[in-house]
């Protein structure tokens, strides 16, 4: 029953994905997304409380996804350069689970300027990758690998590098070899800041 019950959970999260990146999320209605899921009402309400609920388990399941991955990728160096770089590897992950879906990007980030709590969803993870990154930063400064910088400032441009390359796919995924521009951007980055 259990197993059954998670199916029907991941068969509506996936419709949803797919109905919001399609038409939008204000577009999508609840009946749509059963449909599509071929599931009844009463099971997605069930599961979800709201449309709302869906996308916002959308947008954090994503998130979760990316925490996972930099977690994994935090064991993979012994010193905090070789960690940014092993993390910059999982950009490539990234970038292909981004493909195909700027609609949907597009509407997370539409929707956040018009929800406070879609807002604070998006913003929550942002700052703590934002937090995360200063600590490694600050990690790198005290085992001498890097320069006494500012570390907020080094993960905010880390951050915004980030999310600047991912958009980018998003908008021209033709247009270079996005996972190679990765790389190459966070090794650019790192000699900047390296002794």
């Amino acid at each position: 029953m259990q197993k059954r019950s998670l199916e029907t959970r991941q068969r509506i999260l996936s419709s949803a994905l797919e109905c919001f990146a399609l038409h939008g999320f204000n577009a999508t209605g609840v009946a749509e997304i059963c449909s599509t899921a071929s599931v009844s009402k009463g099971a997605f309400y069930h599961h979800f409380p709201s449309k709302q609920a869906v996308f916002l388990a959308l947008l954090q399941d994503w998130l979760q996804n990316i925490d996972n991955q930099l977690e994994a990728s935090r064991q993979q160096g012994s010193s905090i350069p070789q960690v940014l770089q092993s993390m910059s590897e999982l950009m490539s992950t990234v970038f292909a689970q981004a493909r195909g879906h700027l609609p949907m990007f597009l509407e997370f980030w539409a929707q956040a300027n018009r929800d406070v709590q879609v807002w604070q969803t998006l913003i929550d993870p942002y700052r703590r990758y934002q937090d995360y990154f200063s600590i490694l930063i600050q990690q790198g400064i005290s085992e001498g690998s890097f320069k006494p910088v500012d570390p907020d400032l080094a993960a905010r441009m880390l951050v915004s590098i980030a999310l600047g390359l991912l958009l980018q796919s998003l908008l021209d995924p033709q247009g270079a070899e996005w996972d190679q521009v990765s790389r190459q951007s966070i090794s650019f980055f790192l000699s900047g800041l390296s002794k």
